[in-house]
C-alpha cells in the first residue's frame, strides 16, 4: 500500500466524519489517488452527491478489506456498529477512531486488529481551522503515523501525543474547549447587554472580539500571556476587569475545575 494512495472506509459521516472526507474529496479531486468508502445512514444530500461525483462507494452491501478503517460514529453507538466495522478490517488495515473514550485496547480486541490510533478533533475542523491530537499504538510504523497525520490534514493542525493516558486531558482541552470560547462569547454578550447595549449589538461585539482575539494570537505567534499584557495598561479598564476574572474563586478556578470533569468523564466513557 502506498502512502499516496490508500484505501479508506469510514463509518460515520455526521459533523467530524463529513469534514474529513470532505478534505478527501477535494484531494481526490486534484489528483489524489486513494479511494473511499463510506457507511452512513442518513446521508447530507449535498455530501452524497460529491461522493458519488469522486466514485465514492457508499454504503456497499459486501464490504471488504482497506488499508485505513475510519471510525467517526459517536461513543455510545460504538457497541452497536462493530460488527458491521469488522468486514472492513484485514490483516494489514489500519484503524483510525475520532470516538471520544474508546481506548486503543478495546479499538484493538472488537476490531481484531493491532495498528491503531486514536484521534481527538475538535470542531473548528469543519473549516479546516480545527486541531487534532491522536496517539498511535505500538504497533504503528513511521509510515502509518505519517499516513494518519496526511489523513488528518484537512481538518487543520495535528499534534502527536506521547501516552494514551494523556488523551482524556486532551479531550478536556481541546476537543470540548471550543464551547468553554463560545460560552465565553454568550457570557460577554450578556453582561454588555446588562450595561445597556442592545442583544444583537452586544453579541457581533462579543463574538467577533473572541475571534479577533484568536485569530492575532495564531497570525502574531506571541503569547497568550504576552498579548495579554499588551492590551493592559495600569490602572486602566482591562486591568479592573482582570482583577476579577484573576481571583482566587476567577476564571482559573473555574476553567480547572471545567477541565478536570470533562477529563473524568473521558475516563468514564472509556471504562464503560
Amino acid at each position: 500500500m502506498s502512502v499516496d494512495s490508500p484505501s479508506i472506509a469510514l463509518v460515520g459521516a455526521g459533523a467530524m466524519g463529513g469534514a474529513l472526507v470532505r478534505g478527501w474529496i477535494e484531494a481526490v479531486r486534484k489528483g489524489g489517488g486513494l479511494t473511499l468508502t463510506v457507511v452512513e445512514p442518513h446521508f447530507d444530500p449535498a455530501l452524497e452527491r460529491d461522493l458519488d461525483a469522486v466514485g465514492a462507494v457508499l454504503n456497499p452491501p459486501e464490504p471488504g478489506p482497506v488499508d485505513v478503517l475510519v471510525l467517526a460514529v459517536k461513543p455510545q453507538v460504538f457497541a452497536g456498529a462493530v460488527e458491521a466495522a469488522r468486514k472492513f478490517v484485514g490483516p494489514e488495515t489500519r484503524i483510525m477512531s475520532v470516538m471520544a473514550g474508546i481506548p486503543i485496547e478495546t479499538l484493538s480486541r472488537e476490531l481484531g486488529a493491532q495498528r491503531v490510533v486514536r484521534c481527538v478533533p475538535n470542531t473548528p475542523a469543519r473549516i479546516g481551522r480545527g486541531v487534532t491530537a491522536y496517539v498511535a499504538s505500538p504497533a504503528c510504523t513511521a509510515d502509518d503515523r505519517a499516513l494518519i497525520e496526511q489523513l488528518l490534514e484537512p481538518l487543520g493542525t495535528v499534534e502527536p501525543i506521547a501516552a494514551e493516558r494523556l488523551m482524556d486531558v486532551v479531550t478536556a482541552v481541546s476537543g470540548s474547549g471550543p464551547a468553554y470560547v463560545f460560552l465565553l462569547a454568550e457570557v460577554l454578550a450578556a453582561a454588555a447587554e446588562q450595561e445597556g447595549l442592545d442583544k444583537d449589538t452586544a453579541m457581533r461585539l462579543a463574538s467577533r472580539t473572541v475571534a479577533g482575539a484568536g485569530a492575532l494570537m495564531l497570525e502574531t505567534g506571541d503569547t497568550a500571556a504576552m498579548l495579554r499584557k499588551q492590551v493592559t495598561s495600569p490602572g486602566g479598564t482591562t486591568e479592573a476587569a482582570l482583577d476579577v476574572l484573576g481571583a482566587a474563586d476567577g476564571l482559573g478556578q473555574l476553567l480547572r475545575r471545567a477541565v478536570n470533569k470533562a477529563a473524568a468523564r473521558s475516563r468514564e466513557l472509556g471504562k464503560s
